[in-house]
């Protein structure tokens, strides 16, 4: 249960229902008093349906656990339902649906929103056909859910669909400063989220679109992070490749509440930036890093090992680009991590 905030109330014939006064009172005896109420909804007092694609994942886990927290119903649209089952227990997630891609139909009917996170991870060794199933891992669902979404009667179609794509879809550079109104790049990664946000842009008209162009998300179980962490553990942390790419970055906790806002708040549509208002470039990043962790981060790691271990992949951190969250700014969005250092205190304190 969620506790509404503290308010300063009047007297008056609306009251919480579950608050009881053990005797009549009249407006001479109490002029104001101040309650906590309880309530199983969102603080905009609406209860959600969701139905989340990509819900095992690293973004997915931490938003399924938070709509959940705040009482929501959350339906988890899986290819493996064992899998969904052990990161989902029924006893720790009780009222959770999980189901199979034959069920994601009926779990989409009727809810109030779908969000979309499924996707093949990018950071790994790119092989022609990783490539290839990398663009059709995302193609092929978000083609699903909106056909599933467009399929809906008009009474139990979706209302809201918020759907992942990636700030590849700048492509990438040193000097320029990207926000929601750039062009795409021309690169692989560029080509690819154009796809995916056009599949997504398919959708029935009625329904409201939100479109997260999602940078490096930081976390501590889960991401780039993880992969870091141990190399400077083992004192062998450092720069990758120049240190002078641009590292759009965003704290795990800001991704989700970010997603979450544009569940519930029809401000939130079109294309929204899921960046840090202070991108960083790669060395410092690693400085800050090395620093939290105590652990030196001067001994760079050259582009040709990168290479050696995700081939073309590497030019995912060997090339970088700038990107402002304009969009979330005029939004007003609250931001808890705004600088990298307190983003990185706050995962590995």
């Amino acid at each position: 249960m969620e506790m509404c905030g503290a308010t300063a109330l009047t007297w008056s014939h609306t009251i919480c229902p579950s608050f009881q006064l053990p005797r009549p009172v009249s407006t001479r005896e109490v002029t104001s008093f101040r309650v906590w109420c309880l309530s199983d909804q969102d603080p905009k007092g609406n209860k959600m349906i969701i139905s989340v694609t990509g819900a095992t994942g690293f973004i997915g886990k931490r938003l399924v656990q938070r709509l959940h927290a705040d009482n929501h119903s959350v339906h988890v649209l899986t290819r493996s339902k064992s899998k969904a089952e052990t990161i989902f227990p029924a006893k720790d997630y009780p009222g959770i649906k999980i189901a199979e891609e034959t069920e994601w139909k009926d779990s989409i009917q009727g809810s109030t929103g779908v969000v979309n996170l499924a996707g093949l991870p990018i950071s790994t060794r790119w092989s022609p056909e990783i490539k290839k199933e990398i663009k059709q891992s995302r193609i092929r669902v978000t083609s699903k859910v909106v056909e599933l979404i467009n399929s809906a009667p008009d009474d139990i179609r979706p209302k809201v669909f918020v759907s992942a794509t990636a700030v590849g879809y700048y492509g990438v550079s040193e000097t320029e400063v990207f926000d929601e109104q750039s062009p795409s790049g021309k690169d692989y990664l560029a080509e690819v989220c154009r796809e995916w946000e056009s599949t997504a842009l398919k959708v029935n008209g009625d329904v409201r679109v939100a479109l997260i162009r999602i940078g490096v998300v930081l976390g501590k179980d889960g991401g780039a992070l993880a992969k870091m962490i141990p190399l400077f553990n083992l004192f062998a942390g450092g720069p990758l490749g120049s240190g002078k790419q641009w590292f759009s970055w965003i704290h795990l906790d800001d991704i989700v509440n970010l997603i979450y806002e544009a569940l519930s708040n029809p401000s939130y549509t079109g294309v929204i930036n899921g960046t840090a208002p202070n991108p960083v470039r790669l060395a410092e990043l690693c400085n800050q890093l090395g620093h939290v962790l105590g652990r030196p981060s001067w001994l760079p790691v050259p582009d040709f090992a990168l290479k050696a271990v995700l081939g073309e992949g590497a030019s995912v951190v060997l090339e970088g680009q700038k990107v402002i969250p304009t969009q979330a700014k005029k939004l007003g969005f609250p931001f808890k991590y705004s600088y990298v250092k307190d983003a990185l205190k706050a995962i590995l304190s």
